[in-house]
């Protein structure tokens, strides 16, 4: 490894499990990554970080690709199946297109090949790091987002479902049987308790809960699957500004 090193911007308290029977390797690394403050715990095989309990903090794996016992690639593939978010960096001496491309496909970060640069591994760390951290966000924006939803009386969430499957409030009023009137006071009601400042907001928010993901695959309704193409775009926006929602 090289000494040219740009320190990037990093949560205090943002861990790196290092993976690599070599310990001198692993030393090196972990001393790299301790010195733009980022925690580090080092494992010799794969086995051993299984049987190790995870922080709670942004993190990622800089895993080699042979190892004693099951290997890197096993390993990265066991971990996606299994559910785990953890962001993953490749690292090997042996590399070739075929195990690269493998690797990529299973959603890894990057892929290293050793002798590498310092400045290499922290670029991909960091974007490693920053992959789970916006992860995590997002978990914890929809689980906010759940709670108020599950706050919701029955007949506000037919009225939620309905205004943001594209009804208009008269025709919500006719599938419900109840006056317009009192949609709108359902829709208000709606609109304050999921902290939604507006239509938009809505629907971003009813496409993260779910509520119309078999009938946006199957369209029945044309307006509806335009609603949603044309707010596709400002629902990223919006929560990538809003990652947490009041409760």
């Amino acid at each position: 490894m090289t000494a040219r090193i740009e320190q990037p911007p990093i949560d205090i308290g943002s861990i790196v499990y290092v993976v690599d029977d070599d310990s001198e390797l692993c030393e090196a690394l972990s001393s790299l990554l301790r010195s733009v403050r980022l925690k580090t715990r080092i494992f010799g095989t794969a086995d051993e970080l299984l049987l190790t309990r995870l922080e709670d903090a942004p993190s990622c794996i800089l895993l080699d690709i042979r190892l004693p016992g099951i290997n890197g690639l096993d390993f990265h593939e066991n971990l996606v199946k299994a559910g785990v978010p953890l962001p993953v960096v490749f690292m090997t001496g042996h590399g070739d297109i075929p195990m690269a491309v493998r690797a990529m496909k299973a959603g890894a970060v990057d892929f290293l090949t050793k002798p590498f640069r310092d400045q290499d591994v922290l670029d991909a760390v960091m974007r490693a790091v920053e992959r789970h951290r916006l992860r995590r966000e997002a978990a914890t924006a929809e689980t906010a987002l759940r709670d108020l939803y599950d706050d919701l009386s029955d007949r506000e969430r037919q009225v939620m479902t309905l205004v943001t499957k594209g009804l208009m409030n008269k025709q919500v009023a006719a599938e419900l049987g109840l006056s317009e009137i009192t949609v709108k006071v359902y829709r208000g009601q709606v609109m304050k308790k999921m902290s939604a400042r507006s239509l938009v907001d809505l629907v971003c928010m009813s496409g993260t809960l779910g509520l119309h993901r078999s009938a946006v695959r199957a369209a029945p309704n044309i307006r509806m699957q335009r609603m949603y193409d044309g707010y596709a775009g400002r629902c990223d926006s919006y929560f990538s500004m809003k990652r947490t929602l009041p409760v």
